[in-house]
């Protein structure tokens, strides 16, 4: 039975936190019909994933463990899985932990997340290509949020990073009867100028960021060519509305200060807690219903199958394995 012992420690850094927020936006196309009532959370658990697989990389180089990511696939497709260790392909699940107690019970006695589930989407369980042989992997990231624009302002007052942003409203994602939204204008209604960053899709359907000088009390355009505008990144908090116009839509977006969110994830530990393949979660594996109370969540949002996390088996074996794999190939 797996132990708290044989967890894997690991640090977060800034620099996987932006990689994460990096991809989260690119990724927008293909999540944004899922964000649903709670899009920041949503975004966050997926710079969290992002976070915890970059760092089981460097993890794997620095141990010089053989793994490789020919196979994954990107974010356009479902049945992605993350890298392959040892011949075998690895499937990452990780669950961001942002409660404040229960991330301080868990520092002091990481045997704690031995009583958290071990969990996998059921519609992703069925509908992945994973063999009887191919793992997955579990891990918790646990990191403090600051939403809220008092949050963030006291993010900001001890020197930490934010990352605000807004999501456009579904008709400058979906508009009907045009290619592109037109010449988009914006207006900065502070007294600090500022720079703004516009993610979404050019008019040949690929992924473009563009970034506009806002001075204050000015209608700046921008030349760029959007199908889709997802959000809006400013540089800094912003001291009044902020404007964008769509002459296709024959619309004005207004964006007051108090509806940017940070999406920065506080990072601090990411344990690693064990493994399972795909032939044993399936023979042992228990439904978990939408709505259930486990460890991590106060509720689940989907229908997962899951088990405990000392029903799993520890990775170091299975790291030790890879690398005798690798000597015989």
């Amino acid at each position: 039975m797996l132990k708290a012992a044989d967890f894997i420690y690991l640090s977060c850094t800034p620099e996987l936190i932006a990689d994460g927020i990096a991809y989260a936006c690119r990724s927008l196309h293909f999540t944004f019909n899922r964000m649903h009532s709670k899009p920041v959370r949503r975004l966050q658990r997926i710079i969290a994933g992002i976070a915890v697989e970059l760092a089981l990389r460097r993890y794997l180089e620095q141990e010089e463990i053989p793994y490789n990511i020919l196979g994954g696939t990107p974010f356009t497709q479902p049945d992605r899985y993350d890298i392959a260790i040892g011949g075998r392909r690895c499937d990452i699940k990780s669950f961001l932990l942002t409660h404040k107690k229960r991330i301080r019970a868990i520092r002091r006695q990481p045997e704690q997340l031995l009583r958290a589930h071990a969990l996998v989407p059921r519609d992703q369980f069925e509908h992945s290509r994973l063999r009887p042989e191919d793992v997955y992997i579990f891990a918790f990231l646990a990191a403090l949020t600051a939403e809220s624009p008092s949050q963030m302002k006291k993010a900001l007052a001890r020197g930490q990073p934010v990352h605000l942003i807004h999501l456009l409203p579904a008709a400058w994602v979906h508009q009907e009867g045009s290619a592109t939204l037109g010449t988009l204008a914006l207006k900065n209604g502070g007294e600090r100028p500022l720079t703004v960053e516009l993610g979404g899709l050019a008019g040949e359907g690929e992924f473009q960021q563009v970034k506009v000088p806002l001075p204050p009390g000015k209608r700046v355009t921008t030349e760029a060519d959007f199908a889709a505008l997802y959000y809006i990144h400013p540089d800094s908090l912003l001291d009044g509305p902020l404007g964008i116009h769509s002459p296709e839509l024959k619309e004005i977006h207004i964006v007051e200060p108090q509806q940017w969110r940070n999406i920065w994830v506080y990072g601090m530990e990411i344990y690693f807690t064990g493994l399972i393949s795909r032939r044993e979660f399936e023979g042992r594996a228990r439904r978990i219903p939408a709505g259930s109370r486990v460890y991590q969540y106060p509720r689940t949002s989907t229908a997962n199958l899951g088990l405990l996390v000392r029903e799993l088996h520890p990775l170091r074996p299975f790291f030790r394995q890879a690398r005798a794999w690798r000597a015989e190939v």
